[in-house]
């Protein structure tokens, strides 16, 4: 079974999508730990009544952002993590750091990457006028909010969309399809391979899983 562990800055629900996951028996890992850089991220609550190791690293102890990453990556491996998921993390992450994951740091963002990169992506998709918006899982790479993509989920703007109705909606999207990518890895199909993402015998079933319910 493949050890993970997700980073937080906050509330962490795609960490609790993960562990819903897990609990149901539909994704196949060891959540090995929860690390935040925020004392007061209420993911750590969260993870420590499911039982999980929790661990604060807050960044504003540090001299600067290689200090800080530094001493992340020296608690992440403490815990041999087959994978590390950023599940609303907060952080720029230093090249030597992303370099040192390298095809095992994934990430997810509220937009269909390339499009909106950074913050307050909803409400920059509204401006634009854009009628499909959606999520992303994604590798990790120097580049803000860019890398291989794994996976994607897209939901209508609306004409009576606000910021908060649609980002509830692509919130949704993101708590199946962030499991399930995670799920891809602990299976041994999901790998990246020369820069790209290989997904091994992609059936039906994840074809399904991918297209979203928007009932």
């Amino acid at each position: 079974m493949k050890n993970i562990v997700i980073l937080i800055s906050g509330r962490g629900s795609n960490m609790e999508a993960l562990i819903a996951a897990r609990d149901a028996g539909d994704l196949p890992v060891n959540i090995a730990a929860v690390i935040s850089n925020r004392p007061d991220a209420k993911g750590l609550e969260t993870a420590a009544r499911a039982g999980i190791a929790t661990r604060c690293l807050d960044h504003k102890a540090y001299a600067g952002r290689e200090a800080f990453d530094a001493a992340l990556a020296e608690c992440i491996d403490g815990f041999a993590p087959d994978l590390v998921v950023l599940a609303g993390f907060m952080r720029i992450l230093s090249e030597g750091f992303v370099r040192r994951y390298d095809g095992r740091l994934v990430n997810i963002h509220p937009s269909l990457l390339p499009s909106f990169p950074g913050l307050h992506t909803h409400q920059r998709a509204l401006d634009e006028g854009v009628r499909i918006h959606g999520c992303t899982v994604h590798f990790v790479t120097p580049a803000l909010d860019h890398g291989p993509v794994i996976v994607q989920a897209a939901v209508p703007v609306l004409d009576d969309d606000t910021e908060d109705s649609l980002s509830a909606r692509v919130l949704a999207q993101e708590h199946r399809v962030y499991p399930l990518a995670v799920r891809w890895f602990a299976e041994g199909r999901l790998r990246l391979e020369d820069g790209r993402v290989r997904l091994d015998a992609p059936t039906l079933a994840d074809a399904v899983l991918v297209a979203p319910r928007l009932a």
